[in-house]
């Protein structure tokens, strides 16, 4: 059994982004819980009304080629040949209750640990971005007002020729 920071690791790797979601697939939850693609998928298939379309979907044909060509899986020869089924966080927390081996049991519990994490990190990156639009937005306010004092400062270097006598013989 892998230690619990590898466990983490493994997980955070494994999570995607499909249909703009976080998931995990069928394989790599199959591997984490140390049981075959297949055996989770029946699981899953004997228990369909525990997976409704946010919890878990199957991947098109479409979207696993393209999955398939991102992780540079080159051919269908001795690989899997049907698109995964992938799962949301609440698909994955679902799987506890129809895989019930301790192993699966530590194994949910070190991936909830990972979305929570994520969400962390999200919530905290947000905060940054907002700040650093803050601190653009005074830098652009501070630049106006240097920009102005330059231009002050150039109309006060500039000889003023408009109101002044010449200086000098005067030619008749």
């Amino acid at each position: 059994m892998m230690k619990k920071n590898q466990i983490q690791e493994k997980i955070t790797k494994s999570i995607v982004r499909i249909r703009n979601q976080r998931v995990l697939l069928d394989v790599d939850l199959a591997s984490l819980y140390g049981v075959e693609t297949k055996v989770l998928k029946r699981a899953v298939r004997r228990n369909t009304d525990r997976f409704p379309e946010d919890f878990m979907f199957e991947l098109s044909k479409e979207e696993w080629s393209n999955l398939r060509r991102q992780f540079g899986t080159s051919s269908e020869w001795g690989g899997t040949r049907f698109p995964p089924f992938v799962f949301t966080e609440q698909g994955v927390a679902m799987l506890s209750s129809v895989l019930n081996s301790p192993q699966a049991i530590q194994v949910n519990i070190s991936i909830m640990r990972v979305f929570v994490k994520i969400r962390q990190w999200a919530a905290n990156y947000k905060e940054l971005l907002l700040k650093i639009e803050e601190l653009q937005q005074s830098e652009s306010e501070q630049n106006q007002h240097i920009a102005r004092i330059y231009q002050i400062i150039e109309e006060l270097l500039q000889p003023q020729l408009t109101d002044r006598n010449p200086i000098g013989y005067k030619l008749k």
